[in-house]
């Protein structure tokens, strides 16, 4: 398997997916436009199958594993969105899957993912996912299924931003949600293809800075257990795969704090009626709270995902 992510995989893995996952809409606001000075088109994955990108790539990894590998089934381990993005995918397959999952996982996210037929191992606070699932994988003969670094996985997540880029028109600039770079690297790869003189622009949430410390300093850093409401980014670091795409491709990184991710999120909900998760405003919140100089270009916004408890969240304002 070739870990280097090419945009033949982002073609191929579009020509995979499309039969099954949404095209999403591209939006526009004027209000966000006199805000910024800029003209913006948000790329809507909030509203996914699965309500985010991540069905994405998590299909165009089932849909290449061999026949004797769909039956034995799969195991993922994840937050939340790739759960729901795995459990979907093999429903659609007919692929068994296990989701490795922490027992404090969103509500909205554990349901969803036993909805589409998983079996769900929880885990507590303590215990390593990653080796949790391992083991999984190596007991019961599952393919282990990453949330991020897998080539398969990056190829999927790169075509939102073709879709983005064929949509909307040429970008001057791409702000992209990172978590373990997945999306992020993706989107990079797709745009740097389609668009070569767009500055592709990953965000993190502040208190999990690691992809973008690993950026700065081109030395790769981990966190431990960020503290931050955007779960779908508490990542411990970037991959083996994804460090590098995001070195070669992506030319800046960005943080926002978690006061001002809850300020844009409630923008998103208020003035242009979608509901969208804290980590899938990343990328927007970059942009609404000026950690970038946009005025006068046309700037594609990925919003990632939409996968909220709307009744916790709200208790946070």
């Amino acid at each position: 398997m070739n870990p280097e992510v090419s945009w033949r995989d982002i073609e191929a893995a579009h020509r995979r997916i499309s039969p099954h996952a949404h095209r999403t809409p591209v939006l526009t606001s004027g209000t966000v436009d006199a805000l910024s000075g800029a003209s913006v088109f948000f790329k809507c994955e909030n509203l996914q199958r699965m309500g985010a990108f991540k069905f994405r790539g998590a299909y165009n990894a089932l849909s290449q594993l061999g026949p004797a590998d769909q039956r034995r089934g799969v195991v993922a381990f994840s937050s939340g969105n790739h759960a729901q993005a795995v459990a979907l995918a093999g429903r659609l397959l007919q692929v068994p899957v296990v989701i490795v999952m922490p027992e404090d996982a969103p509500r909205v996210k554990l349901e969803a993912t036993r909805g589409y037929g998983a079996e769900l191992v929880l885990y507590g606070k303590n215990d390593d996912r990653e080796q949790l699932a391992k083991r999984i994988s190596s007991e019961r003969a599952l393919t282990l299924i990453p949330p991020f670094d897998h080539p398969h996985i990056v190829a999927g997540q790169g075509t939102a931003a073709k879709e983005l880029i064929e949509d909307a028109g040429p970008l001057e600039l791409l702000l992209v949600p990172c978590g373990g770079g997945g999306l992020l690297s993706g989107c990079a790869v797709a745009a740097k293809h389609l668009n070569p003189g767009c500055r592709v622009i990953g965000v993190e949430p502040a208190a999990g800075d690691d992809a973008t410390r690993s950026f700065k300093t081109k030395t790769l850093q981990t966190v431990k257990d960020p503290d931050t409401i955007a779960d779908g980014a508490r990542t411990s670091s970037l991959g083996k795969i994804t460090y590098p795409l995001v070195m070669r491709y992506v030319d800046d990184m960005l943080t926002v704090t978690d006061a001002e991710l809850l300020k844009s999120m409630f923008f998103l909900w208020e003035r242009m009626k979608i509901v969208v998760e804290p980590t899938g405003a990343l990328a927007a919140c970059a942009l609404l709270e000026k950690k970038l100089d946009a005025k006068g270009k046309r700037v594609g916004v990925l919003l990632s995902g939409g996968n909220v408890d709307v009744r916790a969240i709200s208790a946070l304002r």
